[in-house]
């Protein structure tokens, strides 16, 4: 045992630099594949945080399309979907731990001199649970707020940095969506 390893030592002094790139190889190809099984980990996480962020066991229900004269509208072109629809799926259909309805329509919202155009959704207090989502700050709005039609909203981060800059609240602040004033909740 102790002859083999010396004839290997001295196998390796003779060929220093066939030993050194067969080790430099080795080194690389085991780097490679380390790396390359990281970067695949790190965006398959990635990949399941989005999805995560659309709501997890989120069944969407969408109004039917529409024909035309021979032009078809796509999945929400024929808004035939009405409160009654909602109430009937948060009744008849079990396991739901949350539903809201949703309208949807983009508008330019401003504070002060600042503007930005966005989408804006019409939702329920459930939204947010449905979605899966998170407030930075502030509150939901309430069932009262949506029953009553109270002039209260939650904005997005961006929006929030664009309207008010990096260091300003936005949490009782005022915009206006179509020239109409919301207080801003969360």
């Amino acid at each position: 045992m102790i002859g083999i390893l010396k004839i290997a030592l001295r196998a390796l002094r003779r060929n220093i630099l066939r030993s050194f790139l067969t080790m430099l190889g080795i080194i690389v190809g085991i780097s490679a594949v380390i790396v390359g099984v990281s970067m695949g980990t790190g965006a398959k996480a990635e990949v399941d945080k989005r999805i995560a962020a659309l709501g997890q066991n989120l069944l969407t229900v969408r109004s039917g399309n529409m024909s035309r004269g021979g032009v078809r509208g796509g999945f929400g072109a024929a808004p035939n979907l009405n409160p009654s629809d909602y109430e009937a799926i948060r009744k008849e259909v079990s396991g739901i731990t949350a539903a809201s309805p949703e309208v949807r329509t983009s508008s330019q919202i401003a504070a002060g001199n600042q503007n930005s155009f966005v989408q804006v959704s019409g939702v329920s207090a459930e939204y947010l649970t449905a979605r899966s989502w998170n407030l930075q700050g502030g509150d939901n709005f309430t069932e009262a707020d949506v029953r009553n039609a109270n002039k209260v909203c939650l904005i997005g981060a961006t929006t929030a940095k664009t309207l008010f800059g990096e260091n300003i609240d936005p949490v009782g602040q005022v915009v206006r969506i179509k020239s109409a004033p919301f207080t801003i909740v969360g």
